[in-house]
């Protein structure tokens, strides 16, 4: 949606809601449902609201929760996550330095990130979210191709990827949440420069992504039965779990064009806003969390900023 479309009366007062949210809502939305880039906004995400609370709880050690991975969902690695996903400035100093910190530490023996670093199989699904917020928080190429070596290693024959991929129970058919944390990974890398081994990883995207859309984002490819139906259901934060609505947010990031087979999933999104125009999130996941959101059923900023420019993309 560019800065000159007026938006409709149904929207006006949702945007309105928007801008009255927590800092880092009001920046995504002027920057995503405005067109405006507003990097004052941005720099108060460090300073104010959620992100100086989550950035507030880092440990003497440096590592929040206690070390790389746990607790769920307070360790250093969720937690540089969802500052990501805050669009938190990539240059705050906190975040820099732990990414560092994890890149120097958490090495294990296969090239990868992992919680055992004497393990010689790291976990992808784990390496593809790491790769996005090391990458936006300013990684090195040098410090991430290990991890990137180590990503495009398993890549599955279905074009996708899967956690169990490298681990003893091994795996033959992708999963939706590890391919989409892995595609999120490769767009951020992408997006902040990096050329080690980027052709690959950008033909790894594409595989990716059809093999999330042979599924219609939801749904069996065999049978076309909904696979589960928490895929349909609305979540912030979302963690590393899957669902429809991050899925579309995450085509819409790499400035994927609309293909026909997103429709299901679009039309899900359309049918879960409520009468006031708002969205509502499903039940959050078991864990502990640096701040508190708003409880399932009830309107929620972010599920409504990413509908929003969700739909905004590929056409309400």
């Amino acid at each position: 949606m560019s800065g000159d479309e007026v938006l409709d009366p149904v929207v006006d007062p949702v945007l309105d809601w928007l801008l009255a949210g927590d800092v880092a809502v009001q920046y995504q939305a002027t920057r995503d449902l405005l067109g405006s880039e507003t990097e004052p906004l941005r720099a108060r995400i460090a300073t104010e609201g959620d992100g100086a609370a989550i950035l507030a709880a880092r440990g003497a050690d440096g590592h929040w929760g206690r070390g790389f991975y746990q607790p769920k969902w307070t360790s250093t690695h969720y937690t540089l996550l969802e500052l990501r996903n805050l669009g938190l400035p990539p240059d705050e100093p906190n975040a820099r330095d732990a990414v560092a910190m994890v890149l120097a530490d958490q090495k294990c023996l296969d090239g990868g990130l992992d919680p055992d670093r004497r393990t010689p199989r790291s976990d992808v699904c784990i390496n593809g979210m790491a790769v996005n917020y090391c990458a936006y928080f300013g990684a090195e190429t040098e410090q991430l191709a290990s991890v990137i070596d180590l990503v495009l290693a398993q890549r599955l024959p279905d074009g996708g990827f899967n956690c169990r991929s490298n681990r003893r129970a091994g795996a033959t058919h992708s999963s939706v949440h590890t391919t989409l944390s892995v595609l999120e990974g490769i767009t951020t890398y992408r997006q902040t420069g990096h050329r080690y081994r980027l052709d690959d990883l950008l033909d790894a995207a594409e595989s990716s992504r059809e093999f999330l859309l042979r599924h219609r984002l939801y749904r069996s490819e065999g049978t076309g039965e909904v696979i589960r139906p928490e895929f349909t259901r609305l979540h912030h934060p979302t963690r590393w779990y899957y669902d429809v609505l991050r899925c579309l947010d995450a085509f819409r990031e790499a400035s994927f064009p609309h293909d026909p087979r997103m429709d299901d999933a679009l039309a899900v999104i359309a049918k879960r806003r409520r009468s006031d125009g708002r969205w509502a999130a499903a039940s959050g996941y078991r864990g502990q969390a640096h701040v508190t959101y708003p409880r399932a059923g009830t309107p929620n900023r972010w599920v409504t900023l990413v509908a929003l420019r969700v739909l905004a993309c590929y056409g309400e």
